[in-house]
C-alpha cells in the first residue's frame, strides 16, 4: 500500500492535442488501444500503474472529446465516446475504466455549472488535466449514502470525509468528490490534486481491474474555492441524464473485455488448441461444436454491439430534446444495452477456457485477466436489477430511475 499524501503536481510537457471531430477520436482511438494492448498483460500480472499511458492518453485529446464546441471541444456523439471506451478497454479494461468518471464530471459540469465554472474547468481539460473521482464511501450502509461533507467555516469552505473506489484519483490532476451540505443537498467539489489535506493511497487489491488504482482518498479539513463547488442535480431537482451516460460508459467497457476475450479465444483456438479426441479432426477449428460456440460467442457480442450503438443514438436524442419521455427512453436503451454487454463480458472471459483448453491457463499468458476484469467490473451495479426495471416499465409503464448505477 502507497500512500500519495504528498504527490507531486503533474505538469505538461506541453497542451493537448485538440481533436476537431467524431472521425479524428475514432482514429486516435484506434492507433492508441494498439500501442496500449502491446503492455497490457504484463501490466495486470505486475499490477504497474500505467502513468505513462494515461498521460499519452489524455494528450492525444481524448479525455476532452465531450467538450462542447461553444468552449473549443468536439463534443462528439454518445455513440463515439462509447466506440472510444470499447476500443480501450479491449486492449486494457483497466485503461479503458480510468477515464469513466472524468466524463461523469464533464457531465455534472456541462449540467449544473455555471458559465465560469465551465469556462476555467473546460480549458483546463482542453490542455490535458485529467479527472479523478471521489465519490463512493466505503462504510456506510448502502451505495447511495454519503458521509463526506462540506461546511461552511470562518475560513470558508471545508471537506472532511474518507471514500473508496476512486477509480483514476492516483493519475488526476483533480479530484472530483462528492459531498454533503449541512441541509443534505449534494454538491461535486472539484479539489485540486495538490490540496494540503488530501490524501490518496493506492489500496486498491481487487483480483481484476487490478490497475485502475481504485483506492482510498482522505480528505483532512480541505479549504475548497466555492468557484469550484457545483451542485449535482442529484435528487430529482432537474432533469438530466448524467447517470444515463456513466452507465452507457460502463457498458462499452463490458463490450471491450468481451470483443477481447473472443478475439483471443479465436486466436488460441487457430493455433495452438488441440482437437478433441473424440472429435475425429486434425484441427481445433473444424469441431463442430467449437464452431457452434464461437458463433454463439460472435452472435452475442454483435447483440451487445447493437444495442450499445442503438442506446448511443438514444442518448444523444434525449440531449438534442430533454424531457422525461426522452430521458426514459436514452435510459432504458442504456439498461438493455448493459444486460447483454455484462453477461457477454462474463461468458466470453469464461468460454475462452472451455474452447482453448487447459494449455490456455498457463499463468504466463494470463488470459485469465479478461475473466477478472469482467467479474470486478460488472459489479459495479446487478443484472438482475436491469431485468427488474426493464420488465417493470415494459409491465406497468414506470420510468426507469437515472442514478449512475441504473
Amino acid at each position: 500500500m502507497t500512500s500519495f499524501q504528498n504527490p507531486v503536481s503533474f505538469q505538461h510537457q506541453a497542451p493537448a492535442h485538440i481533436i476537431q471531430s467524431d472521425a479524428e477520436a475514432l482514429e486516435i482511438a484506434q492507433n492508441l488501444a494498439a500501442q496500449f494492448k502491446a503492455g497490457a498483460v504484463q501490466r495486470d500480472a505486475q499490477r504497474l500503474l500505467p502513468f505513462q499511458e494515461i498521460e499519452a492518453y489524455s494528450q492525444s485529446g481524448l479525455w476532452a472529446i465531450t467538450v462542447p464546441k461553444a468552449y473549443g471541444g468536439a463534443e462528439v456523439s454518445s455513440y463515439t465516446v462509447a466506440q472510444v471506451i470499447a476500443l480501450m478497454s479491449g486492449a486494457d479494461g483497466s485503461i479503458g475504466q480510468i477515464p469513466q468518471n472524468h466524463f461523469y464530471a464533464l457531465e455534472v459540469l456541462r449540467n449544473t455549472g455555471t458559465e465560469q465554472q465551465k469556462r476555467k474547468l473546460y480549458a483546463e481539460v482542453l490542455n490535458g488535466a485529467r479527472f479523478g473521482n471521489a465519490l463512493a464511501e466505503f462504510k456506510t450502509k448502502t451505495a447511495s449514502q454519503k458521509q463526506t461533507s462540506i461546511l461552511k467555516k470562518d475560513a470558508g469552505l471545508e471537506v472532511n470525509g474518507e471514500k473508496f473506489y476512486c477509480t483514476g484519483s492516483l493519475f488526476a490532476h483533480r479530484i472530483p468528490t462528492l459531498v454533503k451540505d449541512a441541509d443534505g443537498r449534494e454538491f461535486l467539489a472539484f479539489i485540486p490534486r495538490e490540496s494540503q489535506g488530501l490524501e490518496l493511497i493506492d489500496d486498491w487489491s481487487g483480483f481484476g481491474q487490478r490497475s485502475t488504482a481504485s483506492g482510498t482518498v482522505i480528505l483532512d479539513n480541505i479549504q475548497v474555492d466555492a468557484e469550484y463547488v457545483i451542485q449535482t442535480g442529484a435528487g430529482g431537482e432537474s432533469i438530466n441524464l448524467v447517470g444515463t451516460i456513466s452507465q452507457l460508459i460502463h457498458s462499452s467497457i463490458d463490450v471491450g473485455i468481451a470483443h477481447a476475450a473472443i478475439e483471443d479465444a479465436i486466436e488460441f483456438v487457430q493455433n495452438y488448441t488441440r482437437p478433441w479426441i473424440d472429435a475425429d479432426q486434425e484441427y481445433a477449428v473444424d469441431d463442430q461444436f467449437t464452431q457452434a460456440a464461437v458463433a454463439d460467442l460472435k452472435i452475442k457480442l454483435h447483440a451487445a454491439e447493437a444495442l450499445l450503438d442503438r442506446a448511443g443514438d438514444y442518448v444523444d436524442a434525449a440531449l438534442e430534446n430533454l424531457n422525461e419521455d426522452n430521458a426514459n427512453a436514452a435510459t432504458l436503451a442504456v439498461a438493455e444495452a448493459k444486460v447483454l454487454s455484462a453477461e457477454i463480458a462474463i461468458l466470453a472471459s469464461n468460454k475462452l477456457f472451455e474452447l482453448a483448453g487447459t494449455r490456455a491457463a498457463l499463468s504466463e499468458l494470463n488470459l485469465d485477466r479478461h475473466w477478472r476484469n469482467a467479474r470486478i467490473h460488472t459489479l459495479h451495479d446487478p443484472v438482475r436489477w436491469k431485468y427488474k426495471l426493464i420488465g417493470e416499465y415494459y409491465l406497468k409503464g414506470k420510468y426507469l430511475p437515472r442514478h449512475p448505477w441504473s
